[in-house]
């Protein structure tokens, strides 16, 4: 086979002496543009997953690569005057220069040529495919690959600049552990990454939005300067010691870079010249990048040379090959990219995170990615997972001696004006569709409630409880307009507060133009054949195109009566003894309608801006809020994310959440879309609560995070890092109303309160888990294994 690389980096040097290494008699060529000792960065980090790989993909290379190897186990956050370190993470750096000579010589003692200084022209590549001396083109050439604009409508490469501007810088500082240090200054925020790669220097990269840039004045600067400034900013971490730049040649705008983001849809493309075709395949940075917060592309690189190796070696033809190292490779970068995302935001937004306590802010920033979770984090340090813990606990109110094991954050209270809710877990609203046609909530609803009460949440909440007959979702939807409805209500809530220790929450809601439809399971959102009644919406809408009923606009008279209705219900909610009261203003119905630009076309004071918009459910709430009682709290339901173009996002979101809190909303519980029927929402584990933290951190106000969060794992690295105060759980309590229990059993945690009628089960329970830990096959915690950077 005749190989050629393009790009004479790590990642291309290393494909280069792995095939050759695999076939002595293959004829492989590396075309560099730069000089052999060229490098653009200082050092290279690698975890120790990736070593381990190295030494398995070729061991003669990996030996001079492992003595170079500056290794250290910590992770260490300077933030406001204090240290927080953190160990178990497992990373290596070592010297760029010294990487590639170490991979140059590999390369020369297997008979690679290496042709440096060398460009190629924008035709070369098709007269070497039309000569017929290529096979196999490997485009290893960097973040700017030529090849991957050359043949950009094969690859479709999609890159996007992130915000923020960096300045890649290095120092004689020796560092023993990888460091984050955050410094704020009149501009904003700045915050460097430094790591040791060699016995007397480390890498230092210095990082801020680039308005912060700007303000800073850092546009203008020379380079020279530009390193005085970080030189001057983060003197205390360098004690002394100098910084220096590697591109002291560049003005001070061309020094500081921003990161491209870069996707390919495709890696592979045929080019045909002549007669003949040949394959050139992207690699590294060329087909993909990976912000520097979660590892080096570096490490990628030499990944996706391993993998390609390794489906070259596996015998099937050139084309089944290719297509299997795309296949699997784009998978896992896809996996770290999206892990990157959140890394990268996280870093674009330190401001956002500023206003966390030390303790809180350098946890959020080791589970920025979303891939270490709490539990992978216990298993790298539980001392300072557990230090973490104690902190919570003690904030919480908990009296926790430094000796005593803490528990788990989601089993701390919460206290909110004159209520202490006992955990953090709380049971979703979710409709059940079960109640008598006249709204009375029946036995159904409290099993349902008594049963979820009993099993371990701190508050249970009721389904969307409408306030009026033509409110109703469904004519088997729960109401609260009658004495009957309130003392059916009664009953269940007695039943709460006598046999556990949950709060039980009401939530009030109208249906809007989403109304008189049938039971989900009978077709969502359709509407009844026959039985319904008209519809009110903010605006006139159809939801479903159509099929829908046409809901009218609202009146003023409208706007009364439904301000009645809430109040009355309110009222009602108060002598059935609940604890706690939101009001629905998410998922397309009726006040969700208001918030919405897409179904509130409005043209009076009740349309147009967000302020606007928000002026009837602003009303509807005030009113409940002056009816209930002031030591009790009120939370509101919103979509914080339309989901459709044209429609609400987070920041607006943001600008809703900060209405409620000032109209007196002590939480807003965050989830997202429903409001139009041709949404295109973004799935994922997790996928709502970046809205609740935004809200929480911009807004000011706490939040209750709901959407795809399984298990106790996510719920407290939720609760931990500030994301949220509370975590709503639905569909796992609809398969196990002992959730928060099971849960507890699981993780180990023996604080939990159990019924006594169920403490037989426990112990059967705890011996099934301990049984399966000692086999080693108990529940594994998420996230990567240790020795991976995320």
């Amino acid at each position: 086979m005749r190989v050629l690389v393009v790009g004479g980096g790590p990642g291309g040097l290393y494909a280069a002496l792995l095939l050759k290494r695999r076939d002595p008699a293959a004829h492989v060529t590396v075309v560099d543009r730069n000089r052999p000792d060229d490098t653009f960065g200082w050092g290279v980090v690698l975890s120790d997953l990736t070593v381990a790989n190295l030494r398995a993909a070729d061991p003669a290379s990996a030996a001079p690569i492992d003595a170079a190897l500056h290794h250290w186990d910590d992770i260490e956050v300077h933030f406001r005057g204090q240290i927080i370190r953190s160990g178990g993470h497992g990373f290596s750096g070592i010297g760029r220069h010294r990487m590639l000579a170490i991979l140059q010589q590999r390369c020369r003692e297997l008979g690679v040529l290496l042709a440096h200084q060398r460009e190629l022209g924008a035709g070369a590549l098709d007269d070497l495919v039309a000569a017929g001396a290529v096979d196999l083109v490997i485009a290893a050439d960097g973040i700017n690959s030529t090849v991957r604009q050359r043949f950009a409508g094969a690859y479709q490469p999609d890159v996007d600049v992130r915000r923020c501007r960096y300045v890649w810088l290095g120092t004689p500082r020796t560092f023993d552990a990888f460091t984050f240090a955050f410094e704020e200054t009149p501009a904003g925020w700045f915050q460097a990454h430094a790591y040791q790669f060699a016995p007397d220097f480390s890498t230092f990269i210095v990082e801020t939005p680039w308005e912060t840039w700007e303000r800073a004045g850092l546009d203008r600067r020379t380079a020279a300067e530009s390193v005085d400034f970080c030189q001057g900013l983060f003197a205390g971490i360098l004690r002394g010691a100098p910084l220096r730049s590697n591109a002291s040649h560049l003005r001070g705008s061309a020094q500081w870079l921003r990161f491209p983001r870069v996707v390919c849809a495709s890696w592979i493309h045929w080019l045909e010249a002549g007669r003949r075709r040949a394959p050139v395949v992207l690699l590294g940075d060329a087909a993909h990048t990976a912000h520097f917060s979660i590892g080096s592309g570096t490490k990628l690189a030499m990944e996706d040379a391993i993998a390609l190796d390794r489906h070259l070696a596996a015998g099937t033809d050139l084309a089944a090959a290719l297509d299997a190292y795309h296949g699997e490779r784009s998978v896992e970068v896809l996996k770290l990219q999206n892990a990157a995302r959140n890394s990268t935001e996280w870093f674009e937004h330190v401001d956002r995170y500023a206003r966390l306590s030390p303790e809180q802010f350098a946890y959020s920033l080791l589970t920025r990615s979303q891939r270490i979770s709490h539990e992978n984090l216990r298993v790298r340090d539980r001392r300072y997972v557990e230090s973490l813990e104690r902190w919570f606990a003690r904030r919480a109110g908990l009296a926790v001696a430094d000796d005593a094991a803490p528990p788990p954050t989601i089993f701390t209270p919460w206290r909110v004006r004159g209520l202490t809710v006992p955990n953090r877990i709380v049971v979703s609203p979710m409709a059940q569709y079960t109640a008598a046609t006249d709204g009375t909530p029946t036995d159904w609803h409290f099993v349902h409630l008594g049963a979820r009460a009993t099993g371990g949440a701190g508050l249970v909440m009721t389904e969307m409880t409408c306030v009026a007959p033509d409110a109703r979702i469904t004519p088997w939807c729960t109401g609260l307009w009658t004495e009957a409805h309130r003392d059916a209500w009664a009953r269940i809530v007695r039943f709460v507060h006598e046999h556990s220790d949950a709060r039980i929450g009401l939530q009030l809601g109208h249906a809007g133009g989403k109304g008189a439809t049938k039971k989900m399971w009978e077709g969502v959102d359709e509407p009844l054949p026959s039985g319904g009644w008209p519809l009110i919406a903010a605006s006139e809408q159809q939801y479903l195109p159509g099929i829908s009923q046409v809901a009218r606009a609202m009146t003023e008279d409208d706007m009364d009566r439904v301000v009645d209705e809430f109040v009355r219900a309110t009222r009602l909610g108060i002598e059935a003894g609940f604890d706690w009261l939101e009001l629905h203003c998410a998922h397309g119905y009726l006040l969700s309608g208001f918030l919405s630009p897409l179904t509130n076309r409005r043209q009076d004071g009740y349309g147009g801006p967000v302020a606007a918009r928000a002026r009837f459910p602003l009303r509807v709430f005030a009113a409940m809020r002056a009816e209930w009682p002031a030591h009790l709290p009120m939370s509101v339901r919103i979509s914080a994310h339309d989901w459709a173009e044209g429609g609400n996002t987070a920041d607006e979101a943001i600008e809703i959440a900060r209405l409620f809190r000032a109209a007196g909303a002590d939480m807003i519980d965050v989830s997202a879309g429903q409001v139009v029927h041709d949404e295109k929402p973004v799935f994922g584990r997790m996928w709502m609560t970046p809205f609740a933290d935004r809200i929480r951190q911009e807004a000011g106000i706490a939040t209750i995070a709901v959407g795809a969060i399984t298990d106790a794992d996510q719920a407290n690295g939720i609760i931990a890092s500030g994301r949220a105060d509370l975590v709503a759980i639905g569909r796992p309590h609809l398969v196990n109303p002992a959730w928060t229990l099971w849960e507890a059993a699981r993780w180990g945690y023996a604080g939990a309160k159990w019924p006594d009628q169920y403490l037989a089960g426990k112990a059967q329970l705890d011996r099934l888990i301990a049984r399966e830990r000692a086999a080693g096959t108990a529940f594994a915690p998420a996230g990567p294994p240790r020795g991976e950077l995320t």
